[in-house]
């Protein structure tokens, strides 16, 4: 005999999730699926400042001081910290609509704009929104079915609605939004003080060897560990390393430095929202760019609303075959045959076991004799004949 057995397998809601997105260590670490110059930065940083501490740290702590490399170290660890913050976090995404929700604000939009003829443009599909007494217009999503949070934009990468979008960063390996904005920015100011950082101390090596040997002699010198690259080889690749990081990755953070002074987006920025035909002021700028810069970089920090470990359980149902023969006490009890051939119940008791409604068990008519004593019935009262009763006097 088989038996169908339900048993619960655990699922995360990041399995289920929607958009072209990557986790690890079960949802933990999120991340878009095109990571490729994400390794490439791993790969630059990781090797030039290996360069640096392997060779040139060791000779600059004895000539000049022991705290080089330490402050090279620090630098290093921050910049590789807001890095990964920046690359393993929710940048803000914002749920789609459930499909109740969806098909009840597709209905409010019908009936708002009402029946469109055929082979003309629907209107746009927006809610006007006020900020600071200026008018923001939220526009819908067709993706996500939803109405965009003011300054939320779809980003076309990770597929998925994102709050406060500032743009899509292949070098992060992730979208920048509202939640890893400032670790975005404290990793570029933080490399961009490590670059200038090696490439000084890099020209420094250079002059106090050639001071000592000569240039030349310092062109021809090789470590003990290398012996067929030349020292200044591996020195003059960190200086064109960072010298070409330098000029990309300290003007990347002035930009932003330039946008967080306004407290704008690189997506308004671009699209010039604040600065158009129209002239309209940014209703998100405080007009101070102390208070523009502490809120955008040490503001409170909101929290991820996808809620990537949530359970969803699903049951799944497996058949199991039972090895046990079938006895005659395994049979179901047959009921006792009365005189008249008719099935006569033994006990109250239903052929699951469990005992009947009240309503089905007969109750047996007492006499007045056989009832309680303040059942019976007064030496006032009359009782009410019954219809045998009246037929036997008759």
């Amino acid at each position: 005999m088989s038996v169908m057995v339900a048993r619960k397998k655990v699922v995360r809601k990041w399995e289920k999730l929607p958009g072209r997105n990557t986790f690890c260590c079960d949802g933990r670490i999120m991340m878009a699926r095109q990571k490729g110059i994400f390794y490439l930065t791993l790969f630059l940083i990781l090797g030039t400042c290996a360069l640096f501490f392997a060779f040139e740290c060791r000779y600059l702590a004895v000539q000049l001081s022991p705290a080089i490399p330490v402050f090279a170290a620090v630098l290093f660890l921050f910049a590789m910290a807001t890095l990964l913050r920046t690359s393993f976090s929710d940048p803000g995404v914002i749920p789609r609509a459930l499909p109740d929700e969806a098909a009840f604000i597709e209905m409010e939009i019908e009936a708002t704009n009402g029946t469109v003829p055929q082979g003309q443009r629907p209107p746009p599909r927006i809610k006007n929104f006020q900020i600071n007494n200026q008018i923001v217009k939220l526009k819908y999503c067709y993706t996500c079915k939803i109405f965009r949070p003011p300054r939320a934009s779809h980003c076309s990468i990770c597929d998925n609605c994102v709050e406060r979008f500032d743009h899509h960063c292949p070098w992060v390996g992730n979208c920048v939004g509202k939640r890893n904005y400032r670790y975005f920015y404290l990793f570029i100011l933080s490399l961009s003080l490590l670059t200038i950082y090696i490439f000084t101390f890099n020209i420094v090596y250079v002059a106090l060897k050639s001071l000592k040997i000569g240039f030349l002699n310092t062109l021809k010198e090789t470590p003990g560990t290398y012996p067929s690259t030349s020292l200044t080889v591996l020195t003059v690749l960190e200086v064109l390393i960072c010298f070409f990081t330098l000029w990309s990755v300290v003007g990347l953070t002035g930009f932003h430095t330039f946008l967080v002074a306004l407290n704008q987006t690189t997506n308004e920025d671009i699209k010039g929202s604040w600065t158009g035909k129209n002239r309209v002021q940014n209703p998100y700028s405080h007009g101070n760019i102390v208070k523009n810069c502490c809120e955008v970089l040490c503001g409170p920090l909101p929290p991820s609303v996808l809620d990537r470990r949530g359970i969803l359980q699903q049951e799944e149902s497996t058949a199991q075959e039972e090895s046990c023969p079938r006895g005659p006490s395994a049979q179901e009890p047959t009921a006792a045959q009365g005189p008249g051939g008719q099935a006569e119940e033994s006990s109250p008791q239903q052929k699951d076991g469990s005992l009947p409604h009240l309503s089905a068990v007969p109750v047996p008519s007492l006499s007045n004799a056989e009832m309680p004593e303040e059942k019976q019935l007064t030496s006032g009262e009359l009782p009410v004949p019954s219809q045998d009763a009246g037929q036997a006097e008759h």
